[in-house]
């Protein structure tokens, strides 16, 4: 049998045969003895051995980690509602004040999460761009980490997004199958001309459309059936209405400065209402609800529509 094979069945199911793969890689797997590679072949009698995980040191903060909200939190999973201008983890440019950095401040236990290669995305299962606002789950353990990342594999997964639109979208429910990939030339962007598109269907449905005024908007709840990166924001450009204020797929400068107008200039307008997923260890569908943040609750509070408790549950029953 192969040795990631082996150890995967072993440790199933809290750590996956990826994750197994990165110990391996790490050198935290030894047969008899030594370093061996994923694919070296195991007989009867042979002594594997997994050294624990290092848990890595964290830099220190050049500044204090910045506030989360935490909507929920077990033994297993901590589910929080992440500001928009908040980059989940640490990347290039974004070395700090990161989602990962307000949550291992919290929960000093998460660091433990860490990959085996000492990558620090601890317990992150799913991302949204720095600029969406709303709910995302994390695993607080291997065993969460395993189940969640298949349930969003598998897509088993319920999401519901709100977003404000530029222009009046005629239809009540549009569904967007359209595959999505890297520019062909602009690598920040994602686009339906893509030469390595991969299939991704979003569901669109309006909940109301603010026809009125120079800047005519709607309000949509958007169910992504897929999980692509930037995958909203494409799929509503690619129809002609993207988000308010978004920097990358607004339209040049007339849309800028549309949404400016209406508060949302360099922040995209689409926020992460509703997750639902199937408790790890539970076994029962739980949903979590992350309230409109300020800015999308100010613009349609305005145009007459109070998001409380019940329009909300009536917009994610509509979705």
């Amino acid at each position: 049998m192969r040795l990631d094979q082996f150890v995967a069945a072993a440790l199933s199911p809290e750590y996956s045969r990826s994750q197994v793969a990165r110990m391996i890689k790490a050198g935290l797997v030894t047969v008899n003895g030594a370093a061996a590679r994923a694919s070296s072949s195991i007989r009867t009698g042979d002594s594997v051995e997994v050294a624990p995980m290092l848990v890595p040191e964290l830099p220190p903060q050049p500044q204090a980690a910045p506030p989360i909200e935490v909507l929920y939190a077990d033994a297993e999973l901590i589910v929080v509602d992440k500001p928009a201008g908040m980059t989940v983890h640490p990347a290039p440019g974004h070395p700090h004040s990161t989602l990962v950095d307000a949550l291992v401040a919290r929960f000093p236990d998460l660091a433990a999460m860490a990959e085996p290669d000492g990558v620090m995305r601890p317990g992150i299962v799913h991302r949204l761009d720095k600029e969406t606002s709303g709910v995302m789950v994390v695993a607080r353990t291997p065993f969460a980490r395993t189940s969640l990342s298949n349930q969003f594999k598998e897509r088993s997964v319920r999401k519901v997004y709100i977003a404000i639109v530029r222009g009046v979208v005629a239809r009540d429910r549009i569904t967007i199958a359209r595959p999505i990939g890297r520019h062909p030339t602009e690598r920040k962007r994602i686009s339906v001309r893509s030469r390595t598109p991969r299939e991704a269907v979003s569901r669109v449905t309006v909940l109301r459309r603010f026809a009125g005024g120079e800047n005519p908007s709607t309000l949509v709840a958007v169910r992504p059936e897929t999980g692509r990166t930037h995958q909203i924001r494409v799929h509503l450009a690619s129809i002609g209405h993207p988000c308010l204020g978004d920097p990358l797929y607004g339209g040049g400068s007339t849309g800028a400065c549309a949404a400016d107008e209406q508060g949302f200039s360099g922040r995209q307008a689409l926020h992460a209402l509703s997750l639902t997923i199937t408790h790890p260890r539970v076994g029962e569908r739980v949903e979590f609800i992350a309230p409109l943040p300020a800015d999308m609750s100010g613009f349609v509070a305005a145009r007459g529509v109070e998001p409380n408790d019940t329009v909300i549950r009536r917009w994610i029953e509509a979705a």
